[in-house]
């Protein structure tokens, strides 16, 4: 898996290797999957609240489990498959509409994100931490497929979804990287002091000025 270097980008000041560093899609993939882990915490506590605790829909909350399982032991193509049938048999159940936020997550594994975008836009999940997470997946979706500005919209949404120190400063940064690719940097600018003025334990926040610094900079080319 490649990852675009954070430490690095704020480092360089540079627009035309800023615009080098997002030229391969593939260092885009520390958008795509920067924050995995969270969605995978997200699915956690989805089976945790719904799973053990929700009173309806009984039958199919136990289903996506073995899809889960799968998924976790990165044995995507068994998941996939485990998972559409218990989508195609839990529609509009809790367990379906959990089964298809995996499945979603799966087919990006695969690198299908047209797929794995219309999969997503269907997740109906009443918890607002997991919808916070299926709204960032479609943006990172839309990033793969080079629709920035889709991205960015999605990061933003997402950002603005039951706002909270943990994923809102996340989406916001990687509102404003995908902003300063498509050369919006009075947007970047403002995602980025947003940021800083407003959640002072995000993990990048001790070089968030490097950040602020290099799309003013940019801006006043």
């Amino acid at each position: 898996m490649h990852r675009l270097n954070v430490q690095q980008m704020a480092k360089n000041n540079s627009t035309n290797n800023l615009k080098q560093q997002f030229k391969d899609n593939k260092q885009l993939r520390m958008i795509t999957y920067g924050i995995g882990v969270l969605v995978v915490a997200l699915v956690g506590y989805l089976v945790y609240k719904q799973f053990i605790f929700g009173p309806e829909n009984d039958k199919s909350k136990g289903a996506y489990v073995k899809g889960l399982n799968l998924a976790s032991q990165d044995s995507t193509d068994l998941a996939i498959a485990e998972l559409e049938s218990v989508v195609k048999k839990y529609d509009g159940t809790v367990g379906g509409e959990n089964a298809q936020l995996i499945l979603g997550r799966q087919y990006m594994t695969k690198g299908n994100f047209k797929k794995a975008l219309s999969t997503l836009e269907g997740v109906k999940v009443s918890d607002t931490y997991a919808a916070v997470g299926v709204i960032g997946l479609q943006g990172d979706c839309y990033s793969e497929m080079g629709k920035y500005q889709d991205a960015m919209d999605k990061y933003i949404e997402a950002a603005e979804t039951n706002e909270n120190e943990k994923t809102t400063p996340e989406y916001l940064f990687k509102a404003a990287l995908v902003a300063e690719h498509l050369k919006n940097f009075e947007k970047a600018t403002e995602l980025y002091e947003r940021i800083r003025d407003n959640y002072s334990q995000f993990s990048q926040q001790k070089a968030i000025e490097k950040f602020i610094a290099r799309s003013k900079n940019t801006k006043l080319k």
